[in-house]
């Protein structure tokens, strides 16, 4: 195993208790609970024809939807953002072929960051209280929720970024 490999692995499981000990006990306003796990997406490296990101993040998702008793939702949010997340970084940097060799999300400016992470997060959660509610007569919760624990999560997700970034 080489030291990437090593560093996901780590990522991933450090990831998973995080978010079964500490994000799920968290209920800012008695709803809003962040879902902090999809970090590991947004720093798994960007490949193109990866199949390994899409096999991770529905393990991901099913860890969580394990300990958090959820029936799948987290399963099918992550990997629905994981198989999207190249589409919507081309679209966010505006080309059709990226040199995924030296493509990190590192690299990127700022606000290109930010619109990735916001893009990707708001559809993540839109599903997991889209598939939670399943109703059109809740849509108003759906995305009110949705709305809320997407700045939350884009919040933590930024903070970490800056960490991560300074110790690179």
């Amino acid at each position: 195993m080489n030291r990437e490999n090593i560093n996901n692995a780590l990522l991933f499981i450090g990831l998973i208790l995080l978010q079964i000990i500490v994000m799920n006990n968290i209920n800012f306003l008695g709803y809003i609970n962040p879902y902090f796990y999809i970090f590991f997406i947004f720093l798994y490296p960007i490949r193109k024809d990866d199949a390994s990101v899409l096999i991770l993040s529905f393990f991901l998702g099913l860890f969580i939807d394990v300990f958090s008793d959820s029936g799948g939702i987290n399963a099918a949010a992550t990997l629905f953002i994981a198989f999207i997340r190249i589409p919507v970084l081309q679209s966010v940097l505006g080309k059709r072929d990226l040199d995924y060799g030296t493509l990190s999300i590192f690299k990127l400016p700022f606000p290109k960051m930010f619109l990735y992470v916001m893009i990707l997060t708001f559809v993540h959660h839109f599903v997991v209280f889209g598939l939670e509610y399943f109703k059109w007569s809740k849509f108003g919760i759906i995305f009110v929720n949705t709305l809320l624990t997407s700045i939350f999560t884009i919040i933590l997700t930024m903070i970490s970024f800056t960490f991560v970034m300074r110790k690179r």
